[in-house]
């Protein structure tokens, strides 16, 4: 029986706690700086697992659940997921790799696992017209209407809804700790940022709905590119508003605007793509300018970043000036990561592994302390010069 028919008996319950996520990072002989808080208490790893890459076979899965597994039992307690990835094999993958480090004893309560959606799941691969099965699929049995769809995205509550129950039956588990919109910003082009609002309005609810009804625990915004461009841009989009939209959604659900769910965000971040540190586009609370991450720290937002690796190209070339601030660290992997474990405001970076063998680089990283706020800093000095 192949990973993908395999289904756990039951779901488990359960989410990453700060007792259990405590005594999980405690239990490992890494460095203290590799977890980082979640809302002052839940302690998580400041390098996640990514599960995005690779081709829709069976050895792709298998190294999935062997790098999940690995990674696990090793001090890595985030696992990065979407509904759509690898036309949804990644969740059955991850789903093995968990019940080996269960079986191993690693307690669900110490782990954080997040998924996204909006990006329609293909079945086994991307059909020849895929406008059609959209239309069959999704826009014929009332999950979205065309005016939701951009692409293979489609943006409605009833859509969210049905991947946030794939993910977490996938998975395995009762609750998601997190679950993300991946990408609304491709929205934009096709019926502008005022109707992007109001679809995102109407899945927030959704959303909100979903952490009542213990589905999911936090929720938040995935982005390639609203959180990197400049605020000018078509594609820019405001953590602010993005909360206030959250609080409004809470208020319709539980009646209390202040008791959102609304907590993470992820966009790409590396030595090359800077733009979350370097660009000053979002505003806080207190109505300063910030760069996303600054912003996210002072409204209590926890980032995550993609492309830490920029799809490997940073682990076979590494940046210059992080070659001359880190000679201790053996190779450019090592570099690519400390860089991003190192930069302020950000909670963890995501890493997408082909092979277990490429664990020891992350874990290498991890054991190592992180750079101080004034060599990290020192950095973007010499980048100037």
């Amino acid at each position: 029986m192949g990973l993908l028919d395999r289904r756990a008996a039951r779901l488990i319950p359960g989410i990453a706690t700060a007792e259990a996520t405590r005594a999980y990072s405690l239990a490992h002989d890494l460095d203290p700086g590799h977890y980082s808080d979640f809302q002052g208490r839940v302690k998580l790893s400041a390098i996640g697992l990514g599960t995005f890459p690779g081709v829709a076979d069976d050895v792709t899965d298998q190294a999935i659940a062997d790098i999940v597994h690995k990674g696990l039992v090793s001090g890595l307690n985030v696992i990065d997921t979407a509904a759509h990835y690898r036309y949804g094999r990644s969740l059955a993958a991850i789903a093995a790799g968990l019940r080996r480090a269960w079986d191993d004893g690693v307690k669900r309560e110490a782990l954080w696992l997040m998924s996204k959606g909006g990006f329609v799941t293909f079945p086994g691969e991307t059909p020849a017209d895929p406008k059609a099965y959209i239309e069959a699929e999704i826009i014929a049995k009332g999950l979205g209407r065309r005016e939701d769809c951009a692409g293979a995205h489609v943006l409605s509550p009833d859509h969210i809804r049905a991947q946030i129950e794939q993910s977490r039956v996938a998975l395995g588990v009762e609750t998601l700790d997190a679950f993300l919109v991946d990408q609304p910003e491709v929205h934009i082009p096709v019926s502008g940022k005022a109707a992007l609002i109001d679809k995102l309005a109407m899945v927030f609810v959704a959303l909100e709905e979903a952490v009542r009804d213990g589905a999911i625990a936090h929720y938040g915004v995935s982005s390639f590119q609203a959180f990197r461009v400049a605020t000018d841009d078509t594609l820019f989009l405001s953590l602010a508003s993005l909360m206030a939209l959250a609080g409004k959604a809470a208020k319709t659900v539980t009646g209390s605007e202040r008791d959102h769910h609304f907590a993470v965000i992820e966009l790409p971040f590396n030595a090359v793509m800077l733009e979350g540190f370097s660009r000053f586009n979002q505003i806080t609370g207190e109505g300063g300018e910030a760069s996303t991450l600054q912003a996210a720290l002072a409204l209590n937002l926890y980032t995550v970043a993609s492309h830490g690796l920029l799809k490997g190209h940073l682990a076979r070339q590494s940046v210059d000036i992080l070659v001359q601030a880190m000679p201790g660290l053996a190779n450019d992997a090592r570099r690519a990561l400390q860089f991003n474990r190192s930069t302020p405001g950000l909670g963890t970076t995501l890493v997408g592994l082909s092979t277990p063998a490429h664990l020891e680089d992350v874990l290498a990283v991890a054991r190592t302390p992180l750079l101080s706020h004034a060599a990290y800093m020192a950095l973007y000095h010499r980048a100037e010069n």
